[in-house]
């Protein structure tokens, strides 16, 4: 009857335990769309209008004084960087960047990789949206 009663307590915690684990107690930017909003052409070249969102998807407002950018790779090159404000819980910011490439380069042959970088401030979980791939 005691072994029951302590399987039974045991199995119910469990989930408990697994949501907190996956639940971030404070600020959690993550990277959670970017997408090709545009392309004009002009001439041979081809600019492609790029718009991302960034959302805190913890529990908390980051503070005032966090400092936070979203890293812009071409490749394996970082091409540029946008400063991402703090944010409150839930709250999103977007971002867009403009990229010229020859207007006869296949689909899907840019891969652009984004990163969150923290400066100043912290990410409860690093894990989750620290990185947004597009290629197009």
């Amino acid at each position: 009857m005691n072994r029951a009663l302590v399987l039974g307590i045991v199995v119910a915690l469990v989930p408990v335990g697994v949501s907190a684990a996956t639940r971030c107690l404070g600020g959690n930017p993550a990277i959670t769309h970017v997408e090709v909003q545009s392309t004009h052409t002009m001439g041979k070249m081809n600019t492609y209008h790029l718009v991302g969102t960034v959302m805190n998807m913890g529990t908390a407002n980051q503070p005032s004084n966090t400092l936070q950018f979203v890293d812009i790779y071409d490749g394996a090159q970082k091409v540029d960087a946008k400063t991402i404000p703090p944010l409150t819980s839930s709250g999103t910011f977007h971002f867009t960047y403009n990229w010229n490439r020859a207007s006869d380069a296949g689909a899907g042959s840019t891969t652009f990789v984004f990163k969150m970088r923290m400066v100043h401030g912290t990410n409860c979980n690093p894990s989750n949206g620290g990185t947004f791939t597009l290629k197009f």
